[in-house]
């Protein structure tokens, strides 16, 4: 089972050259070069240099680097597809239907783009309402769909909703996005938490976001990269679990069982898949 750990998505402006510098010692899973809301109008030019020659020099390591670009209807979209030749992944933003993304692919095909994935930013409310067409069109040969990254700041904007520690107004948008990401094999990015300084409020809200499901979290400064990767990395204790329930299957008396007993509760095979996947995350984020 090969799994990739996105436990942290750290997000830079692409017009600080000294951020893309040190990205390369940063101990994030993934990096996200942003052109679009991050970079002032005039310093968009400069910003596709830098990103650019950062991807071309590479030296990232494990490290997923990733261009977030500017939407194709500013105009300006098409532009940044070249600084984002040889990125690991290419950042969408503001899609809203499954023929966003067709739009999308189809640019890259023109320009004879080297096979790339796609990474969708979630963040209007059409895109909550499309997001099963969008998911059930993620694989492609060549530009797979390969996450979505909430968009909250967005969302709340545009719906006029409270941002409340508890996200209740935006559980459902959630849920359903989490939904069609796992129905189609798709990975599911936690929105930013704003107040970088709240230590113990950011903790929390990973934490609640580990509990709906989310694989990682869209970082804002470097200082939630510790944080992040801790809360989306399985635990000691479940760790633990997870080799208690694969021994116990693998016992010659539990050959053929669907269910048996564990530590006092009865568990199934799909609790010995879900051990599985455990392991394979806790296995690679030990080989990084």
């Amino acid at each position: 089972m090969a799994i990739r750990p996105r436990r942290s998505v750290l997000s830079m402006p692409g017009s600080n050259a000294r951020a893309l510098e040190k990205a390369r010692t940063l101990d994030a899973d993934c990096l996200m070069f942003d052109l679009e809301d991050a970079v002032a109008p005039e310093q968009k030019d400069m910003a596709r240099e830098q990103v650019a020659a950062a991807i071309k020099a590479g030296g990232f390591g494990r490290r997923e680097a990733l261009v977030r670009i500017n939407p194709f209807a500013t105009g300006i979209g098409g532009a940044d597809l070249a600084a984002a030749r040889g990125a690991d992944g290419l950042i969408l933003t503001k899609v809203e239907t499954a023929s966003d993304v067709g739009d999308a692919r189809g640019r890259l095909a023109q320009t004879s783009a080297p096979p790339i994935q796609l990474w969708l930013m979630i963040e209007t409310p059409l895109a909550v309402l499309n997001i099963r067409e969008i998911a059930a069109n993620a694989g492609h040969a060549q530009y797979p769909v390969a996450a979505f990254i909430i968009g909250p700041n967005d969302l709340a904007k545009q719906t006029r909703i409270a941002m409340t520690p508890d996200r209740l107004p935006m559980l459902a948008w959630l849920s359903a996005c989490l939904l069609a990401a796992r129905a189609y094999g798709v990975t599911m990015i936690d929105g930013v938490f704003n107040d970088f300084k709240g230590e113990a409020a950011f903790a929390a809200d990973c934490a609640l976001g580990r509990r709906l499901g989310m694989d990682g979290k869209h970082l804002i400064h470097p200082s939630q990269i510790a944080p992040a990767n801790a809360a989306f990395s399985p635990s000691p204790d479940e760790i633990e679990q997870a080799r208690k329930i694969l021994a116990a299957f693998a016992l010659p008396e539990n050959q053929g069982k669907g269910v048996i007993p564990v530590d006092g509760r009865m568990v199934e095979l799909l609790h010995s898949d879900a051990a599985k996947r455990t392991l394979a995350i806790a296995d690679a984020i030990a080989a990084q």
